[in-house]
């Protein structure tokens, strides 16, 4: 999952973060790192965990402003977290309406590639026993993907 060169250049154009005489980079604001992280998320088609994304971002921000960033970006509702089999916390953009925003949907971890997936259009369905309340479900279903197939 590595970015080409011309397009980490221009990653680091965009965000200021080429000095054209030294090529070192210089530290960026966070709301610029929120901008590529939140980028990175909702063009991906799979779930990314923060190690992936930490990879994508070459180096534009540390671990721990991707930390920041996502929590920020959880908080704002425009991304969702979801655990795959092997617990490792990925995030996925949000596709819906903010107007009937839900993370209740199903999510498919492969098994063999180990993507995780939304599938946005799949509701989950359960019987709960009297007096509980549900806040937030994920529900997490295992095979193989398409591609792995």
């Amino acid at each position: 999952m590595q970015l080409g060169c011309k397009c980490t250049l221009f990653l680091q154009m965009q965000l200021g973060c080429v000095n054209i005489f030294s090529h070192k980079m210089k530290t960026t604001r966070n709301t610029n790192a929120k901008t590529v992280i939140l980028d990175l998320i909702t063009n991906s088609k799979v779930a990314l965990s923060h190690a992936e994304i930490q990879e994508l971002v070459h180096g534009i921000c540390d671990r721990v402003t991707i930390y920041r960033v996502l929590d920020r970006l959880k908080k704002e509702d425009l991304i969702h977290k979801t655990v795959n089999l092997d617990g490792v916390v990925k995030y996925a953009g949000c596709h819906h309406s903010h107007e009937n925003h839900t993370h209740n949907h199903v999510h498919f971890s492969c098994q063999r590639c180990h993507s995780v997936t939304c599938l946005d259009h799949v509701e989950p369905s359960y019987n709960l026993p009297k007096n509980y309340q549900v806040q937030e479900v994920n529900f997490t279903l295992s095979g193989y993907c398409p591609n792995c197939q």
